[in-house]
């Protein structure tokens, strides 16, 4: 009996330690489980910034210039090509280019031909429908010669300043014609004593 007795009290503590020891172990599992929780990264839910659109618009780009030419004793062919960009819907810059070549006798000197080249930047304000201010500034570099025939180049440089009207002879296709005036009056400009310089085009987009 006294056997038996010692035999229980024995299982019983050795279940109480057991008992404890599995108390323990899950309490340390939980303990790592929260510690891992806690150092884990969570994700940030930022909102995604919206897409900034463009402003650059192609039914706004404006496509166009001016061809001229002339021919017989005096031959000359005169190219411009225009891109411009309408800032508003009344404010419109943009760049031209020009490409001049001329042919014409020359006091005895025989014919002479001379090609000349530049661009320019500009703006129009359109203060009505179909008409509008025009500021321009201008770089060309003219071909010349001197009294022994000798050949040199001259860049000049140009403010033009005036204004032009515009007629439409499409759906968006306009003819336009501008008169401007030379303000800087360089030196070497061929636009002298305030001389208007006339100039008619086409251009898409206007």
């Amino acid at each position: 009996m006294k056997n038996l007795l010692i035999i229980i009290l024995l299982a019983t503590f050795g279940l109480s330690v057991l008992a404890q020891q599995s108390d323990t172990l899950v309490k340390d599992e939980s303990a790592q489980h929260e510690q891992a929780n806690q150092h884990q990264v969570q994700p940030k839910n930022k909102a995604e910034k919206p897409k900034e659109k463009s402003s650059f618009k192609m039914n706004k780009v404006i496509i166009g210039g001016s061809l001229g030419f002339s021919f017989g004793s005096v031959t000359s062919v005169r190219i411009n090509p225009l891109l411009g960009y309408k800032l508003t819907p009344k404010l419109t810059t943009g760049v031209t280019g020009l490409y001049e070549y001329n042919s014409y006798d020359y006091y005895g000197y025989g014919r002479q031909s001379y090609s000349n080249y530049g661009g320019s930047v500009f703006s129009r304000f359109r203060f009505v429908p179909m008409a509008y201010l025009h500021a321009e500034f201008s770089y060309i570099n003219y071909e010349l010669s001197r009294l022994n025939n000798e050949k040199y180049r001259q860049g000049v440089p140009f403010i033009f300043l005036g204004g032009g009207f515009a007629q439409r002879i499409g759906r968006n296709t306009f003819a336009y014609g501008q008169i401007l005036f030379d303000v800087l009056q360089d030196r070497n400009s061929p636009y002298s004593d305030w001389a208007p310089f006339y100039s008619v085009g086409v251009s898409v987009g206007f």
